[in-house]
């Protein structure tokens, strides 16, 4: 990777949690993007594709959960890397899209930054 910044979009459909997460990578250094559920993020997606890294929880409300969305990602967007959350599932590694990780909520932000660093620096 080089210089540039890492930039990351947040997909949580709890406004408080994404404001944490937001402003804790914001204040990391990252540039970040957000969205309320899958059909947002995918819009967001569509248009910036500096988009390094999705960080997703599983479960919001619509048609598309978490998991799907990681996996419509992948397939589209092969580069980007994926972590999920949730506090309602545990998810085994075969149900997330190549190299994604899965982080149980809840989380500490710190571990969300370095998870992002560690996937974003394996490009």
């Amino acid at each position: 990777m080089s210089h540039d910044r890492i930039a990351v979009l947040v997909v949580e459909d709890e406004p408080l949690l994404r404001m944490d997460i937001v402003e804790a990578l914001t204040e990391a250094g990252f540039t970040v993007f957000e969205a309320h559920n899958a059909t947002e993020a995918i819009k967001v997606l569509s248009v910036n594709p500096q988009i390094h890294a999705l960080f997703t929880d599983i479960d919001m409300p619509g048609s598309i959960d978490g998991l799907k969305l990681a996996a419509f990602a992948k397939e589209r967007w092969p580069p980007i890397k994926i972590i999920v959350t949730s506090s309602h599932r545990r998810v085994s590694d075969d149900m997330l899209p190549a190299d994604g990780i899965f982080v149980p909520k809840p989380y500490g932000s710190e571990q969300i930054i370095r998870s992002i660093r560690a996937l974003v620096s394996k490009s």
